[in-house]
């Protein structure tokens, strides 16, 4: 017998997805707009907050600096909106899975939703280890290599700039385990295969990481290393997976 979709309701016309999609959408945006007013009041404070692991390197005396007429009050709103984002991504998945899920498979179900929290999970924990881990080291690192004589003052939207790419890149990078899962479990490839390519991997997140962090060599294995450690335990948990289904 083939296998029947986890629900078995009557198929819905095209129309009614895309109602369904819209009104998501929407409600997905209003939860976004609803974070970004409630944070918006402490905008400057969060960009202070994020800041602060450049701000305690800078030389005594000086501080990060506007140079558009603008900045003041643009990089904070930006700033703003993607803290808005982030916070309301749960609310967004969870959306986006309501969506998907009727028309899964129960054992399509059973891999996605776990899929789904750890993915949310792994990236906030990828952001968190750049701000916490990463950032001190690396403007620590630039801010004491600077020619003698050249004043340290970084502008305050170049700054932003940075973080939220390294922001994206670490929480994107913490997904490895997550793909690698898959990529076992949907047959692509065995664990095996992956171990035998380890080091066309080691490289690649070499080369990742020289691609998205600045162009220092602390930061790049920073990046690097997490990445490789993170693909080691996809492929120890992907041989778990692989294990079960040949059982």
């Amino acid at each position: 017998m083939s296998e029947e979709p986890a629900q078995e309701d009557t198929p819905q016309p095209l129309v009614s997805h895309l109602v369904e999609l819209r009104n998501r959408l929407i409600r997905s945006i209003l939860a976004v707009l609803v974070i970004f007013l409630g944070l918006f009041y402490f905008a400057n404070d969060i960009y202070v907050f994020v800041s602060e692991p450049l701000r305690r390197f800078l030389p005594e005396g000086t501080s990060m600096i506007a140079t558009e007429v603008a900045s003041p009050f643009l990089t904070p709103f930006k700033l703003t909106f993607v803290a808005a984002v982030f916070v309301a991504v749960p609310y967004i998945l969870h959306h986006a899975w309501a969506f998907i899920a009727p028309g899964m498979y129960q054992h399509e179900k059973k891999i996605a939703f776990p899929v789904l929290i750890s993915s949310i999970i792994l990236f906030y924990a990828g952001i968190a280890f750049a701000y916490f881990a990463v950032f001190p080291v690396m403007f620590g690192f630039l801010s004491a290599t600077g020619p003698e004589g050249i004043a340290y003052t970084p502008d305050i939207a170049r700054y932003l700039d940075v973080v939220l790419k390294l922001f994206f890149a670490f929480g994107i990078a913490f997904e490895v385990p997550i793909a690698t899962v898959l990529l076992i479990a949907t047959g692509a490839t065995t664990p095996q295969s992956l171990a035998q390519k380890r080091p066309y991997i080691i490289v690649g997140c070499f080369v990742f990481g020289m691609l998205l962090t600045p162009p220092d060599p602390i930061s790049q294995c920073l990046m690097a290393i997490p990445m490789w450690l993170l693909f080691e335990i996809g492929v120890a948990c992907g041989r778990l997976v692989h294990k079960e289904e040949s059982d």
